[in-house]
């Protein structure tokens, strides 16, 4: 398989990468996938602008326009991307992103803090029962911590103070939008709320069930929704060159 990625997996949390990587396997067995990360350093203001920035100084170095993929938070940066720079993306997948784009675990987080009496553990031990479901003591520990550290490195916009709400605008690049029926951060209703900017060549799909994190617990069948989205985008653009080479 050539070196030269014609998908590329955008991560912006990663302590929480480790979600993403049954996924990415699952698509590299017949697509060349790279993974781009960026960790924030705690100096570092909480802005997707930086990590912007960085995306596409290592864009601009490919070529080809690639397929662009991204869960929650990392998903929204490669909105802001598609939108800026549409002729370097391929398509976008979203996973687990709202019409709200700026929606995520964090925004949750910070409304139940705010409203419920409750110490940070037991909130965070709420979420682990949102993201995941029911959990044994040992993984829910495990779970909290992780989401703990994720409230320190990620980018998300949303804090205590303030939860942001962000539209998004109409691209031009082919747009998958994925999402779970059971998933109480992004909700049907927040998957819904994007037919407006659909078109029609856009895929918006959701899964029975896997919570926020459904492309990790049902990673075969993403990969296999995500790959006939891909592989429509090329039977499309075969059909578009024979319509031209017949004219």
């Amino acid at each position: 398989m050539s070196s030269v990625p014609n998908a590329l997996w955008l991560s912006v949390s990663p302590v929480l990468q480790r979600f993403n990587r049954p996924l990415i396997s699952q698509l590299c067995q017949d697509h060349a996938v790279a993974l781009w990360e960026y960790n924030q350093t705690p100096d570092e203001p909480i802005t997707l602008d930086v990590a912007f920035v960085l995306l596409h100084d290592y864009l601009k170095q490919l070529e080809e326009p690639v397929h662009l993929i991204g869960h929650s938070t990392s998903g929204w940066l490669g909105m802001i991307y598609a939108q800026r720079h549409p002729e370097r993306v391929k398509s976008l997948t979203l996973l687990s992103v709202g019409a709200n784009l700026a929606v995520d675990w964090q925004s949750h987080y910070y409304a139940m803090f705010k409203t419920l009496p409750c110490e940070r553990y037991t909130i965070l031990s709420q979420m682990v029962s949102t993201l995941f479901g029911r959990q044994c003591p040992f993984k829910n520990e495990l779970l909290i911590y992780l989401l703990e550290q994720d409230l320190l490195s990620s980018p998300s916009p949303n804090t205590l103070i303030e939860q942001v709400g962000v539209t998004p605008e109409l691209i031009s690049v082919p747009l998958f939008i994925g999402g779970s029926r059971d998933d109480l951060v992004i909700s049907p209703y927040q998957l819904n709320a994007w037919k407006p900017w659909l078109k029609s060549e856009d895929i918006l799909w959701e899964c029975d069930q896997g919570r926020h994190f459904f492309h990790y617990l049902n990673s075969e069948l993403v990969s296999e929704k995500i790959r006939e989205f891909w592989q429509s985008l090329d039977e499309s653009k075969v059909d578009y060159k024979m319509v031209q080479s017949v004219s």
